[in-house]
């Protein structure tokens, strides 16, 4: 409160001794101060660095969109801007944190649809609600789901990998529970297949193509952009694709509803999000940002040769796609019978399960099967 403003109000008082009049003008000061600096607030947004949380670590398509985007957004505004990675728990370690960091616009989160399926997957262990501790900004970007061997594995089309899985015991990584590349193959292969293979998730699409790639895992579960170097390099083979269409940059590889599963139409988003709270004259500011950067033509190009379709929209468009997400999830998931496993889910959860260890016990199953 300023001097000036301490003085008019003990006038008020000394001279009509009335104390209501009194109250109503010190209630109107404060709403006005209260407005006068929310507005300044956004008006000299951003002042400072603004923080980019990434769920995911580095080799995925979330900590790729951040990286591109969060660029543009800096170069737009003029500001700092830095990108963090905060991977574990399929997501959830980065994603509550922002949702217990202040809302005033400098720390973000960039997430894939992880952000949509955890809250159903997880309950209350996924540590957030997506209504309740989020402002929507901007689904930046799509990809399809891509099922992909290593290339000493026999198989060379996806009926070839049917015939293999019910020879052999097989295992398939992903980035995580609940990601939309997860749930792609536990349709096929659980669902649709009843085949036992085993899913080993790991800490985001990096990790998991390095595991297919390396020949730690046979089989990877991954959106397009994790693989697309390797198939390239002709360590991995993709064998399906979740688009509607073939995509350009893997003119070979048949969708899944060429090879006669319509169902399995999925694909993985990155998005950034905002805790709930933050001004909504900050969150319009990021917003028409973002969407500035996806009309860039350098942002296409990188898009493109990464596999990416922008998405972008407005507030309303990104809060109705957001929430279509997560009323269709559940149509998802409950017929999986999508619990945790106790084995490699949980472990994943609390950072204990490393790669290695993953690779020991799936070839421990493996020798086991063998041997029966």
């Amino acid at each position: 409160m300023t001097e000036d403003a301490v003085v008019i109000i003990w006038l008020v008082l000394h001279i009509t001794g009335d104390k209501v009049a009194l109250y109503k003008m010190v209630l109107v000061f404060f709403l006005l101060t209260g407005n006068y600096a929310n507005a300044q607030t956004s008006l000299d947004y951003p002042n400072r660095p603004i923080r980019i949380i990434v769920a995911f670590p580095p080799g995925g398509s979330p900590d790729f969109t951040a990286r591109v985007i969060g660029q543009q957004i800096g170069n737009i505004l003029q500001a700092s801007v830095v990108v963090e990675n905060k991977s574990g728990a399929g997501g959830n370690v980065g994603t509550q944190y922002v949702a217990t960091s202040k809302p005033d616009g400098y720390t973000l989160l960039v997430n894939s649809s992880a952000f949509t399926v955890n809250p159903s997957l997880y309950g209350p262990k996924a540590g957030y609600v997506p209504e309740r501790d989020f402002t929507y900004i901007a689904v930046v970007s799509k990809q399809p789901n891509v099922v992909s061997v290593n290339d000493k594995v026999s198989a060379k089309s996806l009926a070839e990998l049917k015939i293999l899985s019910v020879k052999e015991k097989l295992a398939f990584s992903t980035p995580g529970s609940g990601t939309t590349p997860h749930l792609t193959c536990a349709n096929l292969f659980h669902g649709i297949w009843k085949e036992d293979v085993t899913h080993i998730p790991y800490k985001g699409a990096g990790p998991a193509s390095l595991a297919v790639a390396s020949g730690e895992t046979p089989i990877g579960c991954t959106a397009a952009f994790g693989v697309l170097q390797f198939a390239k390099q002709g360590k991995v083979r993709i064998l399906a694709i979740t688009s509607d269409k073939r995509n350009p940059n893997l003119p070979d590889v048949p969708t899944f509803m060429e090879l006669g599963y319509p169902q399995i139409n999925d694909y993985t988003l990155s998005g950034f999000f905002a805790p709930k709270g933050t001004p909504k004259e900050i969150v319009e500011k990021l917003n028409q940002v973002i969407n500035q950067a996806l009309e860039l033509s350098d942002v296409k190009d990188k898009f493109d040769k990464a596999g990416l379709i922008p998405v972008g929209g407005s507030l309303a468009q990104t809060s109705t796609y957001i929430a279509s997400e997560l009323k269709n999830i559940n149509h998802i998931l409950h017929p999986l019978d999508m619990i945790p496993n106790i084995d490699y889910d949980l472990l994943t959860l609390n950072g204990m399960f490393n790669t290695s260890l993953k690779s020991k016990i799936y070839y421990r199953l493996s020798l086991k099967n063998n041997l029966k």
